[in-house]
Order: C-alpha cells, then sequence, then structure tokens
C-alpha cells in the first residue's frame, strides 16, 4: 500500500517522522493543489494522510481531531446566487465530505471529529457558531483533489490555538507536543490500514 503523507510545514514535524517520507506542501490553497497534484501524479498512492495544526474554538488546545467534513471558508459568491462557500460552475458541494468509514469508527484515536474550514488567511479573529470547528489553510484543497482523484484521504488536525489574537505565538509553542500525538496518532492510523491488507 503506497500512502502519501502531507505536512504544510516541516516545523510540524519536529524531526518526529525523519523515517517516513513526508511531502511538505507549503501553505496555502494554491501551494497544496499544486504540490498534492505533483505528487499523486509521481507516487500513485492509494491513500492520502494529511496532519498538521489548526486553530479552533470549539475544541480543546491539545486536541487531535478528525477532520471529515471540509469547506472552503474564504469562497463567497453569495452576489451571484450561491451558497456561502459554493464554488460557482461546478458541483462541488458546500460542503466537501471525505473520509473512510473504517477510519470513522475508529474513534478511539481521535479526541474528536470536526468540520474543517480552509482559507487564505491565518486565522486570528474566528467567532463562536460557525459551520466549520477547526480552521487551517490547506486541507480543503488536498480533500477536494483526493475526491477528484478518487483516493482515500485521512485528515487529522493537532489544535495548537485558538484562532484568536494569542494564536501566532502559541502556534509556535505547541509544535513541539503537537508532533509527539501528531505521531502516536499517525502510526495507530498505520496500524489501522495495515488491518484491512
Amino acid at each position: 500500500m503506497k500512502i502519501l503523507t502531507l505536512f504544510a510545514l516541516k516545523e510540524e514535524t519536529q524531526g518526529l517522522f525523519d523515517d517516513i517520507k513526508i511531502t511538505y506542501t507549503g501553505v496555502g490553497k494554491v501551494n497544496a493543489s499544486y504540490t498534492i497534484t505533483k505528487a499523486i501524479h509521481i507516487e500513485k498512492p492509494d491513500v492520502i494522510i494529511n496532519m498538521g495544526t489548526a486553530g479552533s474554538k470549539k475544541f480543546n488546545y491539545g486536541d487531535l481531531i478528525l477532520c471529515n467534513k471540509f469547506i472552503q471558508r474564504d469562497m463567497n459568491a453569495t452576489a451571484f446566487g450561491y451558497k456561502l462557500f459554493e464554488t460557482p460552475a461546478e458541483s462541488t458541494p458546500q460542503i466537501l465530505e471525505h473520509c473512510p468509514e473504517f477510519i470513522l469508527q475508529k474513534n478511539d484515536i481521535f479526541n474528536g471529529i470536526g468540520i474543517c474550514g480552509t482559507g487564505d488567511s491565518f486565522a486570528t479573529n474566528i467567532t463562536g457558531n460557525e459551520e466549520y470547528n477547526v480552521v487551517e489553510m490547506e486541507a480543503y484543497s488536498y480533500a477536494k483533489i483526493a475526491k477528484m482523484e478518487n483516493i482515500p484521504f485521512i485528515c487529522a488536525k493537532f489544535i495548537s490555538d485558538g484562532a484568536d489574537s494569542n494564536a501566532p505565538q502559541i502556534w509556535e509553542e505547541s509544535l513541539a507536543i503537537g508532533a509527539k500525538k501528531m505521531r502516536h496518532v499517525y502510526d495507530e492510523v498505520l496500524f489501522s490500514l495495515k488491518e484491512l491488507l
């Protein structure tokens, strides 16, 4: 089984994933889209796993959240009659769902299941009662392209900050803790994948 493992930044791995081939996509939807498309073409993976940091007001700092739904939080074509977050002139739903059912059933590995809002901004002022409860900058791109290519996609995010004014400093301070937790969960996911073989 060929696995494509994605992180946005090397800082998120803190040297704890050096024994695994990691594809670092860079920050933002454009970098993420280009890099994953190129990697799929070269690697031809059976499964794609994405891990990384994210902000949240719903989940607690230090939680490891499985994301099974994805929203492009900065897509707004409502002036043309589209729903908020809906991309004009295509059939992709407003909320994109993509996660293997067997991973959803392994909910003891994770601290919760979240809806990921991806946008080209580092969120520092997300308010409550949003349609999404995890915020970051790449996962919607990964999920959409994996879905288009019919490749199973697993996305887990370490809650590194509260998506507020303190987020930049807290994010940097949380990297070492996050990498340890993500490595533990990554190994659990691999074990689950091997059980299917």
